[in-house]
């Protein structure tokens, strides 16, 4: 892929992620329930152990608050990596999140994969046993994954309330209803993911929320998979 063809790409999803922001809420189809359930796209980005910032970023360097998540504690950084794949490829200015985790990972959209050459396994975030790997520069370093580099499952975080209210548990699947002008769409496989002091949040990638037009949706319902009752 030439340089030319890079940047065009490059802009055009700058543009993107101008127009929907890093992240998008859209209101529910229905306002009785313990919280409000909020839609956002996870653009492309890096968590990093500490032992990696120092290494990317300068000895005694750590992450620097640029702007906090929907989710308390959560942040993206000031910093960004360059993540180069396997032929060479290479996606600039991939945003580290933070805070730091024990295993460094990056988090990339469908066409990204394309883009650098990696075949993506879809996995939840922290599950990278098996992965592929890339390497990430810095301006002081680079650090060479061995794995650690997947496309992000859909999930919905949810808190005690947020559990007993839709009926499910850690690790239960649901269905994601989206209604946008022309393009009413139900996403299935989207992950419970459940915690204490966690909102109500649903993660898609940047490639979900363009193919389901999220920035124009009117209405979102979460819906719990019901048991096949049928007679065999």
């Amino acid at each position: 892929m030439s340089a030319v063809t890079e940047f065009q790409r490059s802009d055009i999803e700058q543009i993107v992620r101008q127009v929907l922001g890093a992240n998008r809420s859209v209101p529910e189809v229905e306002t009785a329930k313990p919280n409000p359930l909020v839609v956002n796209i996870s653009a492309r980005h890096v968590h990093l152990t500490d032992e990696h910032v120092e290494m990317l970023f300068g000895p005694g360097r750590t992450l620097t608050i640029m702007k906090d998540l929907y989710q308390d504690g959560y942040y993206a950084a000031e910093e960004t990596v360059s993540v180069i794949g396997p032929r060479r490829r290479v996606i600039n200015n991939v945003r580290v999140l933070g805070p730091c985790r024990p295993d460094s990972q990056v988090e990339l959209a469908f066409t990204d994969g394309i883009s650098l050459g990696i075949d993506l396994p879809v996995r939840i975030s922290g599950d990278i046993a098996g992965t592929p790997g890339c390497i990430l520069m810095g301006p002081h370093g680079i650090v060479e994954l061995k794995e650690g580099v997947i496309r992000a499952m859909r999930h919905v975080h949810m808190g005690p309330q947020d559990l007993e209210f839709y009926g499910v548990k850690d690790k239960d699947m649901m269905q994601l209803r989206v209604e946008s002008p022309g393009c009413t769409t139900i996403l299935e496989d989207v992950a419970v993911r459940a915690g204490k002091g966690i909102k109500l949040e649903i993660h898609l990638d940047t490639d979900e929320g363009n193919c389901i037009n999220l920035e124009s949706a009117t209405k979102v319902e979460l819906l719990k998979i019901e048991p096949c009752k049928c007679k065999h």
